[in-house]
């Protein structure tokens, strides 16, 4: 009895210690980790008084396309006409105004809010879906450096946003200024539980003399 009774208290104690250490656990959206992997380019674009905007081109994966595919080439032809880009926009993009649509700008070290984008448009091509969209974003040039900075990153973490290996970042329009840009982790910023430093572009334009 007397083993019995010890096998019974211990089994006890670790089905206790079990429930403890489940109901100390974060919730699901604080263990959340990325289910939609995107790949981005950026076309940084200039007009005669300085930075004018940012388009943003974001390729998903095959996942993802298919979902989107599933849900909303109603035709089934394979490729998006107007009225379902509208509807991706609607249901499947728009929600993200919350988050700044993912595209967090400082400019001199200042957030910008992203309150509206332009010209969104969204393709699917041998089940590759894309979408691309313009943020306004003005900066009067002067004979200075201006310093803006792009980090693109989901702060809910479902979404994974990393720049395309090759030509990452394009500048148009830029002839009457001396432009530079780099890309790499933004140490000012975490995400996820402080581990993750999104990637970003570091702008910097002026006059040129």
């Amino acid at each position: 009895m007397g083993k019995r009774f010890i096998l019974a208290v211990s089994a006890l104690f670790w089905i206790y210690g079990a429930i403890l250490f489940l109901a100390l656990l974060p919730a699901p959206d604080a263990m959340a980790h990325p289910h939609v992997f995107i790949t981005q380019r950026l076309n940084v674009f200039f007009d005669e008084q300085g930075l004018a905007g940012i388009r943003v081109r974001w390729d998903f994966d095959d996942m993802f396309a298919a979902m989107i595919a599933e849900d909303h080439d109603l035709n089934r032809n394979g490729a998006l006409e107007n009225a379902e880009v509208r509807e991706i926009k609607d249901k499947a993009f728009a929600f993200i105004a919350e988050y700044d649509y993912f595209t967090f700008i400082r400019i001199e070290g200042q957030p910008l809010v992203v309150k509206e984008v332009t010209d969104f448009t969204a393709s699917l091509k041998d089940h590759r879906l894309a979408y691309e969209f313009t943020v306004p974003c003005r900066v009067q040039a002067t004979s200075q450096f201006k310093k803006v900075s792009v980090s693109s990153y989901d702060p809910t973490y479902y979404t994974a946003i990393m720049f395309v290996d090759k030509q990452p970042v394009t500048v148009k329009a830029a002839e009457i200024f001396e432009v530079k840009t780099a890309i790499r982790e933004d140490p000012d910023t975490k995400i996820y539980y402080d581990m993750i430093h999104p990637w970003t572009l570091f702008l910097e334009f002026r006059e040129k003399p």
